[in-house]
């Protein structure tokens, strides 16, 4: 039992710090990307994307060491469509991704660099398409507690 409420802590501190990486990147990525602040995005990023296998870890342990059993999960479609949302969130975060680490590059090569504006609000847009699909996932998990 105690195992079981570790992993969910952990699991639940994983998702909200996923998300407030998002916002903050978000907010990060606008104007103005000189080379230090492409790399702190870079870095931000990068850290986005370790959260995002840890969650992923600790939630499959939570199906497979977990009070409620693989079966409670496997059988719920609710559990698929967190896991869908998710997917669809990490297969957006590669653009964004390609985009700051290219710019990144460019701007270590050419002194004074700076992204387009019309790249930057391309990049902006996918991080808003997975903050928006990411409010999903609490909807599904409610869902998925309650048996639906």
């Amino acid at each position: 039992m105690i195992t079981d409420l570790l992993l969910a802590i952990v699991h639940h501190l994983l998702v909200f710090i996923l998300f407030a990486i998002l916002a903050v990147e978000l907010v990060w990525l606008k104007q103005d990307l000189d080379l230090a602040r492409l790399k702190r995005l870079a870095r931000l990023d990068m850290i986005y994307g370790i959260v995002a296998g840890l969650i992923l870890i600790v939630g499959f342990s939570r199906v497979f060491f977990g009070l409620k059993g693989w079966e409670f999960y496997f059988a719920s479609h609710s559990f698929w469509a967190k896991i869908a949302c998710f997917a669809a969130i990490g297969l957006l975060s590669i653009p964004p991704t390609r985009r700051i680490l290219a710019w990144r590059r460019r701007a270590e090569s050419e002194p004074g660099f700076m992204p387009a504006p019309a790249e930057i609000a391309g990049a902006r847009r996918y991080l808003h398409i997975e903050a928006t699909i990411f409010l999903l996932i609490p909807i599904f998990a409610a869902a998925m507690a309650r048996g639906f």
